[in-house]
């Protein structure tokens, strides 16, 4: 038989055991929740883009983070076969405070906002030198200098390609045609069978007054 002390020590046991099961979730939790709220940075949902040379192209980047941020560092940095060349810097102390951007490239220039989580810049006059990998990269101390980067890749060209769309004008005038085509075959016989539903009510009702006429001759013969 076994006694109330081991008893006690086994239920102590299974609430030992519960509550690390407890301390596990919580902490699974918390992680999932650190996790959802950590900074971001994307450059957008197309990491590329084709400018022509001469030009001034737009090199897109927005943060985010569900914790807010505080003195938020971020930089630009273009990567010039292996070695990495800052762009720009700065920081935001706060939510909504405009940084005071220092810009080491003279062709470089800042237009994001960090009202609307903006850290994008302008690069003017594009050359073939500036065809490669450009990183935008931040560091949130409130998440315990939290950092990510996202890279965006500018090719340069003499001039922007023509889209030929003969190829999609014969698709769509063909697919447009068999369409006109079905719906001239749908009211075509749409048509026909209305005639023919005439044309058959009028022959019931012409063999009706017939049939009733030759009903109607022997009874007037008799008389």
């Amino acid at each position: 038989m076994e006694s109330k002390g081991s008893g006690r020590f086994s239920m102590s046991r299974c609430l030992s055991s519960g509550d690390t099961v407890h301390a596990s979730v919580v902490v699974t939790l918390l992680l999932g929740v650190w996790c959802a709220s950590a900074l971001e940075v994307s450059v957008g949902k197309v990491p590329f883009m084709e400018a022509m040379n001469g030009s001034t192209v737009l090199l897109p980047c927005t943060y985010s983070s569900c914790i807010g941020i505080k003195n938020l560092y971020f930089n630009w940095q273009y990567n010039d076969n292996g070695t990495f060349m800052k762009l720009c810097e700065a920081v935001i102390p706060i939510e909504g405070v405009e940084p005071r951007v220092q810009v080491y490239h003279e062709r470089i220039e800042f237009v994001g906002s960090s009202k609307h989580n903006n850290i994008s810049i302008l690069l003017f006059n594009v050359t073939f030198e500036d065809e490669g990998e450009y990183t935008c990269f931040a560091r949130n101390p409130k998440e315990k200098h939290r950092n990510h980067s996202a890279i965006f890749t500018l090719f340069v060209v003499d001039e922007l390609k023509v889209v030929d769309n003969t190829v999609t004008t014969i698709i769509v005038s063909v697919v447009g045609g068999v369409i006109g085509l079905i719906v001239v075959v749908m009211v075509t016989k749409t048509l026909v069978l209305l005639i023919l539903k005439k044309s058959a009510e009028k022959k019931y009702r012409d063999s009706a007054h017939r049939l009733g006429a030759a009903q109607e001759q022997p009874q007037s013969g008799a008389r």
